[in-house]
């Protein structure tokens, strides 16, 4: 059997948000929330936090020893190299990429990618990527597969400083045999992710609606709560997403 290790990535210095990934939401971090949104995976044989070795992620380490789950400590600015050890130091067949600014990563959508994957035979299976004319998911339910063998191949070879903080690019620029996954109706237009303060306001929204301990809200019931509340999306919906330099 394949081994499937999904790797988050996260630290404390965010430059719209600082400290984002420890914000709370109904009294968890928001990182403990991404966490166990991706628990209920079907698929995802292990999770691994990917974070930095610089002092100031000190305090996420002792938030991560309280969810007791895995972490690697790495560079902060080569997070292709972070990624990489973490996926080889956990004997990571098949990399599931996670970030930890998506307190409502969907499990459902997750498993449906990593099975997709499992079942054809391309290098890169995701819902986001560069094509943005391809996205149909709400930014904030981002996944991408990969192998680790795709992965050493980028560590190797990626030599442009956005390839290796950004970890997929160099895929996407260099490899054809990738599949952008597709919903059914196209829901690009929510932002769901948290990186600036009314991102927040919009996600804290949607936990207090739904959030009573259990994570068992997902994207049709969070779509049915926007639709029915349209002034909810208008929170955020001014706020770009920051482009790859």
């Amino acid at each position: 059997m394949k081994r499937v290790v999904a790797i988050i990535q996260a630290r404390m210095g965010s430059t719209r948000l600082p400290g984002k990934v420890l914000k709370t939401l109904k009294g968890r971090s928001v990182l403990a929330h991404v966490v166990d949104r991706v628990r209920q995976s079907k698929y995802v044989n292990d999770i691994v936090i990917a974070t930095t070795n610089l002092q100031k992620d000190n305090v996420l380490i002792e938030e991560i020893k309280k969810m007791g789950i895995k972490y690697f400590r790495g560079s902060e600015w080569d997070v292709l190299s972070r990624y990489y050890y973490a996926a080889k130091e956990n004997n990571a067949d098949i990399i599931v990429r996670i970030t930890s600014d998506c307190p409502l990563i969907d499990s459902k959508v997750v498993d449906d990618i990593i099975k997709f994957y499992l079942d054809n035979n391309y290098e890169l299976v995701t819902n986001a990527g560069m094509d943005l004319s391809k996205r149909t998911y709400p930014r904030g339910l981002d996944v991408e597969v990969f192998s680790f063998n795709v992965l050493e191949k980028v560590y190797n070879n990626a030599n442009r400083n956005y390839q290796r903080e950004h970890v997929t690019p160099y895929i996407y620029e260099n490899i054809d045999n990738i599949y952008y996954y597709l919903n059914k109706k196209d829901y690009s237009k929510y932002r769901w992710t948290l990186d600036t303060i009314e991102d927040f306001k919009l996600i804290s929204r949607i936990y207090d609606e739904f959030y009573t301990g259990d994570h068992d809200f997902y994207l049709d019931e969070i779509i049915e709560f926007m639709n029915k509340n349209p002034e909810i999306s208008k929170i955020n919906e001014h706020i770009e997403q920051k482009k790859i330099k």
